[in-house]
């Protein structure tokens, strides 16, 4: 299978500021991801976090609620990764959500990824220098270029080491942090 030029860079990417970084150099970058994130959803009315102020795009409250879906079920495939085994219930949907949002507080919800968030930090600040032999199946997604020029989103697996793994953590939180200020501001300007 030949990779698209957008593959081979996120491949690359994963390894320089994944696989051959140190371990506290990983935590680190992790722990400012998920600090950016905790800052953006501090002081966020309800309201403010289940408008929808962009047709077509989740409420903040989705965001929130997705990443505790899928950072909860990552957090146990960083730990089998760190003991060497490979996950067993791998890849975690890439859109996953709990079965009804809207019902979630928002306050609660926020707790729930604050504490996932410590959880994730805590495993990191444990783990070895040392890769083990372990991978995860993780379903890439970035946006591509197509030949007419529109943008799309491109799906693949790719097999991750524990420190690639984790910088997953990072890129996940950023670009949905960069979501959530989006819809905040369209729902403050809206005001």
């Amino acid at each position: 299978m030949t990779l698209r030029p957008e593959q081979v860079k996120a491949k690359e990417y994963l390894h320089q500021k994944g696989t051959v970084l140190r371990a506290a150099q990983v935590h680190e970058r992790v722990a400012a991801a998920f600090a950016a994130m905790e800052a953006v959803l501090d002081g966020v009315t309800d309201e403010e976090a289940r408008a929808r102020p962009i047709a077509g795009e989740w409420s903040l409250l989705e965001v929130v609620d997705h990443l505790v879906e899928t950072n909860r079920p990552s957090l146990h495939e960083l730990r089998d990764l760190l003991a060497n085994r490979r996950p067993v219930d791998g890849p975690i949907p890439a859109g996953l959500q709990s079965a009804d949002p809207a019902s979630r507080r928002y306050g609660d919800l926020v707790g729930q990824l604050r504490a996932v968030h410590m959880e994730i930090l805590g495993v990191l600040a444990r783990a070895p220098e040392a890769l083990t032999e372990a991978r995860a199946p993780v379903v890439m997604v970035i946006n591509v270029r197509e030949p007419d020029g529109t943008e799309a989103p491109m799906h693949w697996i790719e097999e991750l080491d524990w420190k690639a793994y984790a910088v997953i953590f990072r890129l996940h939180e950023l670009d949905h942090l960069n979501q959530a200020r989006k819809i905040l501001k369209a729902a403050r300007a809206g005001r």
